[in-house]
């Protein structure tokens, strides 16, 4: 039970992350208007930063316990 608990949490803060590093991403390059974060490249290069965060922690929670590594 422990362990699905994790992996739940895993999941949810890495769609979060991949949904809040998207909007950051497209505020930082000018496409989604309406805040002090648009068309700013900073913004943009931490969008990229969380979503690939955000894929890690989802690829991360879908890793099956005791399966053997590929090659």
């Amino acid at each position: 039970m422990k362990g699905s608990a994790m992996k739940s949490v895993l999941r949810i803060l890495g769609v979060l992350l991949f949904i809040l590093g998207g909007v950051w991403f497209f505020q930082g390059v000018d496409i989604l208007p309406g805040s002090f974060m648009t068309g700013q490249s900073r913004w943009a290069i931490n969008g990229v930063i969380a979503v690939v965060a955000g894929i890690v922690l989802i690829a991360l929670s879908m890793k099956r316990k005791g399966s053997p590594p590929t090659v």
